[in-house]
């Protein structure tokens, strides 16, 4: 079987990620455009690693909602260290990240840095599967999120396959 190329990891676009200082008022802001409704993401992150070592006290309130096909996942880091305070601390607000969904993070992982991407945040769904951020400057500076989603999550409506 022939190796997956970042090109086929990213076939299957799912969302944008923004990160927000207040999730109340972007949720506000996003709704008066027509965008929504937002709700309370499903997929739990678990095990945590930033830059590789454990990312302890990791809070991140998350809002999705579907525009079309695609998602927008509205982000406010509370605390801990991740990928949305870095973003947060070095951008301010606006869009982060592009994420697309994998059938196995650990190959994806494996593809992407052996294309010379840099993993800066990764962790474990809980039920299954994980995620991975890369560090891309390649890519207009926006960080690229690899997400495996867990089976019981299927049927979700924000992550789901069949949504």
């Amino acid at each position: 079987m022939r190796k997956k190329t970042v090109g086929d990891l990213m076939s299957r676009f799912h969302h944008l990620g923004v990160v927000v200082r207040n999730m109340d008022r972007a949720v506000e802001y996003f709704q008066d455009l027509g965008i929504g409704p937002f709700q309370s993401s499903n997929l739990v992150h678990i095990n945590r690693r930033m830059e590789g070592k454990p990312a302890g006290n990791v809070k991140v309130l998350c809002k999705t909602a579907k525009v079309g096909g695609i998602g927008i996942e509205l982000l406010q880091p509370v605390s801990g260290m991740s990928t949305p305070q870095q973003w947060l601390e070095s951008h301010g607000e606006g869009i982060s990240h592009m994420a697309f969904i994998v059938d196995d993070i650990e190959e994806a992982k494996s593809t992407m840095v052996d294309e010379g991407f840099t993993v800066i945040y990764s962790g474990d769904n809980e039920g299954g599967g994980g995620m991975a951020f890369f560090r891309s400057e390649k890519v207009g500076g926006l960080i690229i999120e690899m997400e495996e989603v867990p089976h019981h999550l299927e049927d979700d409506p924000y992550w789901g396959s069949k949504s």
